[in-house]
């Protein structure tokens, strides 16, 4: 059981978890997941940590099969410029390996901005802390388990 089921747990919340074999020569943890499940890859976010102003790290969920755009996500955090976080500093706030990563269950929780496309769907697929394995749940009961918010996040 990964932090991030615990967390859903916690919360209280519905969700169905999927598993897949997970082949470490993939080139995108997200496609893979979205291929090897058979699911709409509109449907499965994968979560991102990004450093808004140098000072705060962010979380930026978008469609594995589009770009965050970090001045949006900037925008939403309400602040000037955000850049990628490495990911030594990814892993140690998260608690999670790249690939893995989960807005659920953080080590530290990290204010979350989900892209606008989420929440119209009945369900999303978000990493449930582990590669080859996802959690599906609705895009309200995410928002609500990390307190995120939704913004349009996607690079056009």
């Amino acid at each position: 059981m990964t932090p991030a089921i615990k967390a859903a747990d916690h919360a209280g919340i519905n969700y169905t978890l999927h598993t897949y074999r997970h082949d470490p020569e993939a080139e995108s943890w997200g496609l893979e997941a979205s291929e090897k499940l058979g699911i709409h890859p509109g449907r499965v976010f994968k979560t991102l940590v990004a450093l808004l102003d140098g000072e705060e790290l962010v979380v930026g969920m978008v469609p594995v099969s589009t770009r965050l755009s970090l001045k949006e996500l900037a925008r939403a955090a309400g602040g000037k410029k955000a850049a990628m976080a490495d990911r030594k500093t990814v892993e140690r706030s998260t608690g999670y390996v790249l690939g893995g990563v989960s807005a659920l269950g953080q080590k530290k929780r990290l204010r979350t901005f989900i892209d606008a496309s989420a929440e119209p769907l009945a369900t999303v697929f978000i990493s449930a802390g582990r590669r080859g394995l996802e959690i599906e749940l609705a895009p309200a009961a995410l928002a609500a388990v990390t307190q995120g918010a939704f913004a349009p996040l996607q690079q056009s």
